[in-house]
Parts: C-alpha cells; structure tokens; sequence
C-alpha cells in the first residue's frame, strides 16, 4: 500500500500531525517501535493529551493505522520524523531516537521521496547527521530524494492554536526541498514560512524557547527580590501590560517544565560551546535562575510555617497540581519533582492532588495521593498551589486552608500568600 505520508513517532507532536492530515484526506501511516502504543491507536485509543480516544477512533475510521514493521515506510511518499529528543549526559540533545528513525527511513528509501524532521535539535543535524544517515541508501539529497526540517510547535492544551492554524516554518536543504516539504505541509496547515535553510529552520525553533527562558528567568529573579522589598510583582506585571507596545507579559512560578522550555536552549548553548568554545551566557543564566525556583519555594514554605510557629520537619505539606503546565496530564520536567524532594529534605511529609493525575512517584520520597480535595486542603499545615488547573476554585480552596501559598498569582484577596 502506498501512503501519502508515514509519520514516525506517534507522540504529542506527531499524533497531531497525523490527525490533520487525515482530516485533508491524505493517506497516513503512522509508524512507532512500542507496540504498546500501535496496539491502542489501531484499537481507537489515544495516550496524550490533546486527542481524545473518539479522535483517534475518527482517524482510524478515516484510513489512518499505525505500525512497527519499518519496511511499510518503504510505500510513502512523504517520511516526517517526530522523535523525543531528551538531554544528553553532556547537556546536548540525545540524537539515539533520531539516528534510528533516519536509519529506518534510509533502509526503505525511495527516490522521489521527501524525508522531513521535526524533531527538536542543535543547528546543523539535518545536514551533518540526518543526510548522511540517508545517503547510506546510495541516493542523493536535493538530487534524487527532498530533505527539510520543519521544528514542532505543539503547546500540549493550548484550545486556540493546534496543528492546523499555527504558522509552520519549512527549510530544505535546497531551495526545491523548501518547496516539497512546503506543499506537503500546505494541504492541512493554514501558513507555511519557508526559511533560507534547514540551518535557519533549526535555529529559529531554539530562538522562540530561548527568548521565553529567558524572560521566564527574568520574572522568576524578579520574584526574589519584589518579595524582599515587599513590593507586589504580579501587580508589578498588571500595571507593565498596560502598555500597547514594547512590553510582553511573562510570570513567575515554581520552576519551568514540559519538553521545551528547560531543554531545547540548552541545544542552543551546547552547540556554542562545542562549536565556538565559548558560552552562551544568557542561556546559562537562565537556566540556573529557572533551576533554583524550586529550591527557592521550598524556602518560602518553610518560612510561612515558622512565621506561623509550625516547624516544617513533621509539617503536613499539600501540593496541588504536579504536571508542568495547566490542564494536561504531561509531567515532563515538571518542577514539582525538585519542589517535593526539598521539602522532604526539611523534613515535611508530602501529599499531592491532581485531577489529570492518578499516580505521581517522586523518587526517594514518599507521597500520599489526597482524594479527597477540600479535606486534604483543611487538613494541611501548608497547602502549596503548584499548578493551577482549572478545575481548582482557588480562591475557595485558599480559604479553606490554614496557609495557601499561591505560586502562580492567581488568588485574589489575603487569604493566600503568593510568591
């Protein structure tokens, strides 16, 4: 059978991707090495986020299957490779995944075909790592099959941009491999930007999560020294957004998570420094004012508890909400992690709840599950507002607590303690 496109990676960025293309009428085929998850997709159902299991069922009424045999991929006419690519133990970009998706394309690769990554990495992987990989089939990028990258842009929960309307930014390593990769991407996503290369195309995917590192860490230091000064940032950030131009709101918060923020700029400032010898200073900064936030709430806690003549060693610590953002499951890098096991160095004994959560384990620590959302909140010594799903009526809850410390400024009032 021929498909018009085989994703590979059947994630939170390629589950999407798939599910447009279905819906334009493309033939998809979706190829992933867990038969777990090619099991529950060609049963009808989804494990992320963003697509519910009556998604998936829609795809696979519509023609969509997935699979783990690699020589399917051989039939298609388009390869997009949507692979996790975690943190080395170095600080770069773990390309194992990617090597052996490339790989698997490059065993069934056929001339005419458009290889694309979408997968998050250093500048310089399409042409100096991908490439070769292919041209291990004996045919010749730009001459006999089309190679671009195309970085993912998935905001796991955003309900105003997904796949289809947010702009997609295309490089080839030709100009002809532009315009292939680009008329794929036309027929189910809204605005394709074509960038002069893949190089570029890289780049401006670590340029978007550097800046909002960034600036993250800049509110997070800001955080710091408003609460010893005693001035109110989050009214701080309200009265600044007044500003029609030259100003873009960004908030504190208990430490950044999820698959981009605490790891693609360091792509970035591991490419530097291999490449130039020298640091990419602002990256660095960020990251060790974003890794302390952490460590600085559990700080914060502890001193709430002793202005309030409570010790934390033996403290009842309730912390609501453990994925890294809003209303998803995702627990990625969440800083509730680093958040749990310092409060358990002081000795608090920690409890959690989650309405996307059943399960959380935090290594070396251990944490009871609370059902019961307005007991546990009572009952608490401490309650800390970790993530703020919308299920959670904060402002209710603060006033059931004994202390509620807002982490993310969303209590109105002086019934809670905000950071």
């Amino acid at each position: 059978m021929t498909a018009d496109v085989v994703i590979l990676g059947l994630g939170y960025v390629g589950l999407p991707l798939a599910q447009e293309a279905v819906k334009a009428g493309l033939s998809v085929l979706g190829y992933d090495i867990s038969a777990r998850v090619v099991d529950a997709l060609n049963s009808g159902r989804s494990h992320v986020d963003d697509l519910s299991d009556d998604d998936i069922a829609a795809m696979v009424a519509a023609g969509f299957r997935a699979t783990t045999d690699e020589s399917e991929i051989r039939g298609a006419k388009t390869a997009v490779i949507c692979v996790p690519t975690p943190l080395s133990a170095d600080g770069g970009p773990d390309l194992n995944a990617v090597e052996s998706a490339v790989r698997s394309v490059a065993r069934n690769l056929q001339s005419g075909t458009t290889v694309i990554l979408e997968s998050t990495t250093y500048p310089g992987t399409t042409d100096e790592v991908v490439r070769p990989l292919l041209e291990e089939s004996g045919l010749v990028a730009g001459v006999d099959f089309n190679l671009a990258f195309s970085p993912e842009r998935i905001d796991p929960g955003n309900k105003q941009f997904g796949a289809h309307n947010t702009p997609k930014v295309v490089g080839g390593y030709t100009p002809a491999c532009t315009e292939r990769a680009a008329e794929f991407y036309s027929q189910f996503i809204e605005t394709v930007v074509r960038a002069k290369g893949t190089r570029e195309a890289e780049t401006a995917k670590l340029l978007e999560n550097t800046y909002r590192h960034i600036n993250i860490a800049l509110v997070n230091e800001m955080a710091k020294f408003c609460h010893q000064l005693g001035i109110d940032l989050w009214d701080v950030i309200r009265a600044a957004s007044s500003k029609p131009f030259g100003f873009q709101a960004f908030y504190p918060g208990p430490g950044v998570g999820g698959h981009c923020i605490p790891i693609d700029p360091n792509y970035l400032s591991h490419n530097v420094r291999a490449k130039l010898g020298y640091p990419f200073r602002f990256v660095e900064l960020a990251q060790e004012i974003n890794a302390t936030m952490p460590a600085y709430v559990a700080r914060r806690a502890q001193n709430i508890l002793n202005d309030a003549g409570k010790a934390t060693n033996g403290a009842n610590v309730l912390m609501l909400g453990v994925t890294y953002k809003a209303n998803i499951a995702d627990q990625r890098e969440s800083p509730a992690i680093p958040l749990a096991r310092a409060l358990a160095g002081l000795g608090a004994k920690i409890s959690f709840h989650d309405p996307h959560v059943e399960t959380w384990r935090v290594p070396g620590v251990d944490v009871l599950k609370v059902d019961d959302l307005e007991v546990g909140v009572a009952e608490a010594d401490l309650v800390i507002l970790v993530t703020n799903h919308s299920a959670y009526d904060v402002d209710r809850l603060a006033g059931l607590a004994k202390r509620f410390f807002d982490t993310r400024g969303v209590t109105q009032g002086d019934q809670a303690i905000r950071l």
